[in-house]
Parts: structure tokens; C-alpha cells; sequence
């Protein structure tokens, strides 16, 4: 098998790890304001936490299953 047998949990550490990140750093630092205003928003605050938190449950989780072998 392509990848060993833990290829799934490392995709599913990488996919949640990457989705909490970068959900946390639109959060913390917003785009710059820009004279073209309608090009960048803030990111939405409820959808980036919830985001956020299933990111983390994904990677711990992913984290506990690579542990656990």
C-alpha cells in the first residue's frame, strides 16, 4: 500500500493541523486595509472557530492513532 499503513492518520494530521492554523491566523491577523475594500474581508469569526476546533479534534485525534501503534 502506497504510503504504509498510517497513511491515513498522517492525511488526516496534515489536513487538520493545516485547517486549525491557517483559521487561527485569519483570526489573529486580518488582511491589511487596501484601497479595493471588496477584495478583503475579515474572516468570518463563527466559521473560523468552528473550523478551528474540528481541525484540532482531527489532528489529536490522528496524533492519539499514530501514538496508539
Amino acid at each position: 500500500m502506497f504510503g504504509g499503513a498510517e497513511f491515513l492518520a498522517w492525511m488526516v494530521l496534515a489536513l487538520g493541523a493545516a485547517m486549525a492554523t491557517g483559521n487561527l491566523a485569519a483570526l489573529i491577523r486580518p488582511p491589511a486595509d487596501s484601497r479595493d475594500s471588496s477584495a478583503r474581508q475579515r474572516a468570518p469569526r463563527a466559521r473560523s472557530l468552528v473550523f478551528i476546533v474540528v481541525g484540532t479534534l482531527a489532528a489529536v485525534w490522528a496524533v492519539a492513532s499514530l501514538m496508539a501503534r
